[in-house]
């Protein structure tokens, strides 16, 4: 699990070390693999840190005011404060829904993946770097550089999530996947770890509790961008697909756009996973989002307790993503992934009724097991049903990932209106359960669907 060890940290400056880099895409290359799985290792750490622990427990306690509550305002609009940070992460999401179909057709169309993965990555790591400065005197400023973090993060991933099939074989690529996902979750551990010791122990480095929060952000900026150097100098560049047209980048970009848009409808098992996809993504993406903040407002945990659930997780999450890659390959991806979804169904109806920290640990545990299962498997799968050895991976993807992301707009919307309403976070999370529930049932179509196609060839053959 921790075979990146044997290879030297100083791989930031290797111009110096005598390491190949492919020019070509050669897959299961090894070291390309490894490239690929550290991108994650360092950007798993914004996942952790910024969405998942310190920051929700600082955000909420920073905007705890004994006069207006929980109520904050934003350029003179006043918001319940973690209805206002759902909508932020919301819009963020609705803006990579707008332009990486755009910009993975370009990337596609000129060959400069890479760029955008780097460019992305870069806007997300000072992004979180600037959190540094968050203070009620800094509050819009400092919700821009949340909304820019999560924007560099999700814009990122579209562009790594693409070598998948480009770096592994159809065979490997769940191993390849979940290798990923291994890599880190193991990451955002360590640097939740570091992190950890200045929340917890700020008199060690003679600084106050808000100032410790604000170092780990400042922690996570630069372990992002610093280990994303390794990805950035040992994966291939992309491949142009421009061939002998003469079109401008833009003109070209969406040309590029509109081919792999009718390629996608000509699909049948493709065509059917991306909705399934998007039902249950909308509850496994917001629940995971939300899941710091309903502990903390909800059932008013203490910092420490939420960081080490979280950790809890994470840990769990690595053991879930392992046990998921094997049963998919003795049992087929669609078929475990549907037994996935349905656990995460009963969890989410069962968030309605926790009442206290006993029972939420319980729950961390099975969100844990099948958190990294389903994202791994969902990633692979996707990357199975798309033409393979082809150079414009990056467009194919983009579907992959607006339809993600396009479901974490709707879900942080759905659950910030039902809490805005209600004003019960319970509420909103027993709203989330439909969606799993319709994803479960388009799943269960796409399995009918895939074993016709697999009799049909049979029958064929």
């Amino acid at each position: 699990m921790f075979s990146f060890l044997r290879y030297p940290i100083n791989l930031l400056i290797c111009r110096h070390l005598h390491l190949s880099i492919p020019l070509m895409t050669e897959k299961n290359n090894k070291k390309t693999i490894w490239a690929w799985a550290m991108f994650d290792w360092a950007n798993q750490a914004y996942n952790m840190v910024i969405t998942s622990t310190i920051f929700p427990a600082y955000y909420v306690a920073i905007t705890a005011n004994k006069l207006t509550g929980d109520t904050v305002t934003f350029f003179g609009h006043k918001y319940v404060n973690t209805v206002l940070s759902n909508y932020i992460l919301a819009v963020s999401y609705l803006l990579i829904v707008i332009m990486l179909p755009i910009l993975t057709s370009i990337a596609d169309y000129k060959g400069h993946k890479k760029l955008y993965l780097q460019l992305f990555t870069w806007m997300g790591s000072l992004a979180c770097m600037g959190l540094f400065f968050f203070t009620m005197d800094t509050f819009e400023f400092s919700m821009i550089c949340f909304g820019l973090a999560s924007v560099g993060y999700c814009g990122g991933f579209v562009f790594y999530n693409s070598y998948l099939p480009q770096i592994a074989t159809v065979d490997q690529q769940d191993a390849v996947s979940a290798k990923g996902f291994i890599y880190g979750f193991a990451g955002s551990i360590v640097v939740q770890v570091l992190c950890f010791i200045f929340v917890l122990f700020p008199q060690w480095f003679g600084i106050t509790d808000d100032l410790a929060a604000r170092i780990s952000f400042l922690i996570v900026g630069f372990w992002w961008i610093g280990f994303s150097f390794i990805a950035f100098y040992l994966l291939p560049k992309g491949e142009p697909n421009a061939g002998s047209h003469k079109y401008n980048v833009f003109t070209g970009g969406f040309k590029e756009l509109a081919k792999v848009f009718k390629k996608v409808k000509e699909l049948p098992l493709l065509k059917r996973f991306l909705p399934a996809f998007f039902f249950y993504s909308v509850g496994v993406q917001t629940i995971m989002l939300v899941a710091a903040n309903f502990g903390a407002k909800e059932l008013k945990m203490p910092d420490d307790h939420l960081i080490s659930i979280i950790l809890i997780i994470q840990v769990v999450a690595i053991i879930g993503a392992t046990i998921t890659a094997k049963m998919s390959a003795k049992y087929g991806n669609v078929k475990v992934l549907s037994v996935i979804v349905g656990i995460w169904c009963l969890i989410c109806a069962g968030v309605y009724f926790i009442a206290n920290e006993q029972q939420f640990y319980v729950a961390a545990i099975v969100v844990g097991i099948v958190m990294g299962g389903v994202q791994s498997l969902s990633r692979s799968t996707y990357s199975k049903y798309i033409p393979q050895n082809i150079p414009d991976t990056a467009s194919y993807f983009s579907f992959y990932d607006v339809t993600e992301k396009l479901s974490i707009v709707v879900g942080l919307f759905t659950f910030g209106f039902v809490e805005a309403v209600t004003h019960e976070m319970r509420d909103s999370a027993l709203v989330l359960d439909g969606f799993f529930a319709m994803g479960l049932i388009l799943l269960l179509v796409l399995m009918v669907a895939e074993g016709k196609t697999k009799s049909a060839a049979t029958v064929t053959a």
